[in-house]
């Protein structure tokens, strides 16, 4: 059988030449991409260096900054966030920015699976030891849901579940519709989603993973965490695509 299916995606590479998600160069003769898996015949190389080229980040938190014990920065060090780990793809540079915009169109939900499918990969060589239970996207309001069409949180979620080989489920209600996070400064955004989410009885002693597509100043996932463990998670990882600095928390739409 692998034979056949080695022509069968041959011939379909043939008719319908596959490309890369964000610049459309053709990926059939790059050598990095032409014999990967399907799951990751996604981005070029150019796109991919750029998209994955980060510094080293904080494992709590995911600042770029100098890491002291266990890989934490000296802020984390003196007050962690209520989650156990941190994992971003990548800064929220101007490719991830782009990348992360266009998974927040229905359009663009191939490119939120693609990069759901990396985030997964990461989160999996970053937390070899850790038995994840569930993977949960950050839900959102059920009318900013229907005025958007997508949910590319969830779209990433799903793409992150599958290729940790683990359960995608539903778990977090947003109970309180919101602001906008990327509309306030950031002192103001804690208060904007406390209390904002509910987590079900269902992730009564498991391990979950958290997963959103930009993450700014950590204020919507450590609500996200505090519900999770308040219904009595045993232990709450979260991640992102992107991660942005101070000076790109007005552009980034996320926690």
């Amino acid at each position: 059988m692998r034979p056949l299916t080695g022509l069968a995606t041959a011939a379909a590479d043939l008719l319908f030449p596959p490309e890369c998600l964000l610049c459309q160069r053709s990926l059939l003769f790059e050598p990095n991409t032409a014999k990967a898996t399907p799951n990751f015949r996604d981005f070029c190389p150019a796109c991919l260096a750029e998209l994955t080229a980060d510094l080293l980040r904080c494992a709590r938190c995911g600042a770029s900054a100098a890491l002291l014990d266990d890989g934490v920065c000296d802020g984390c060090l003196r007050a962690a966030p209520p989650w156990q780990r941190l994992v971003v793809l990548a800064g929220y540079g101007d490719l991830a920015r782009e990348a992360v915009v266009r998974a927040k169109r229905p359009a663009g939900e191939p490119i939120g699976m693609a990069l759901g499918r990396r985030l997964g990969a990461l989160v999996q060589s970053r937390l070899p030891a850790v038995r994840l239970d569930l993977v949960v996207p950050v839900p959102m309001h059920w009318r900013r849901r229907a005025l958007r069409g997508t949910s590319s949180a969830g779209v990433i979620a799903s793409a992150t579940a599958g290729s940790l080989g683990v359960r995608n489920r539903r778990l977090l209600r947003r109970i309180r519709a919101t602001s906008m996070q990327n509309t306030l400064p950031p002192e103001q955004r804690p208060a904007n989603v406390t209390g904002a989410f509910q987590a079900l009885s269902a992730v009564r002693g498991q391990r979950v993973l958290v997963v959103d597509d930009v993450i700014t100043t950590g204020a919507t996932l450590a609500a996200c965490t505090q519900a999770l463990l308040a219904a009595g998670a045993q232990d709450v990882y979260v991640s992102a695509v992107a991660k942005a600095e101070r000076t790109t928390l007005v552009a980034a739409d996320g926690s």
